[in-house]
């Protein structure tokens, strides 16, 4: 993995792939002015870099028959390494967790689970989660609305940038 500095240019191809990532590199140097070459020689940049970690398609999970999103609060036995490690590994089996997160605080993970309905989520949690060793705690919490839900990151205001690609921040000034 290469490690570069993000430009304006940069920033601006992000965007836009963050917007629509079908776009073709011709529409996509059209929208950051560039010509065609050197945008897809960028783009290429960023995703060895591993910026660009993935292309993906957003799926509506009500569409799909996942209208239920709940978030679980999970607490250990014991915040050893190898239970922390075990844990994790065990979670990968299960589909129905879009996204974990290792946390701070009263409980040490945070899972967010998307299932059909009540009897899928009673399931889920009998069966699945807590046959896993070493689970001290289950508390889930059902969302009613999704009031926000953005994966495009705040690119013009928390990513490093330069004037100049490449170079540090004080070189480019």
């Amino acid at each position: 993995m290469l490690s570069i500095d993000l430009d304006r240019t940069d920033i601006k191809i992000l965007n836009e792939l963050q917007k629509d990532a079908r776009l073709t590199n011709v529409e996509l140097a059209q929208r950051v002015n560039l010509s065609p070459s050197p945008c897809l020689t960028r783009v290429r940049a960023l995703e060895r870099a591993g910026i660009i970690n993935r292309y993906v398609a957003l799926v509506n999970p009500s569409a799909v028959g996942l209208g239920l999103n709940v978030f679980i609060n999970i607490t250990l036995e014991r915040q050893v390494e190898k239970s922390l490690q075990q844990f994790q590994n065990t979670i990968q089996r299960f589909p129905e967790i879009v996204e974990c997160y290792l946390m701070t605080g009263d409980a040490d993970y945070l899972l967010r689970v998307v299932v059909p309905d009540v009897p899928a989520l009673e399931e889920f949690i009998l069966n699945g989660l807590t046959r896993i060793p070493g689970v001290a705690s289950i508390r889930s919490s059902f969302a009613l609305k999704q009031v926000k839900y953005d994966t495009a990151l705040p690119l013009e205001g928390g990513a490093k940038r330069t004037g100049k690609r490449g170079a540090t921040r004080s070189e480019a000034e």
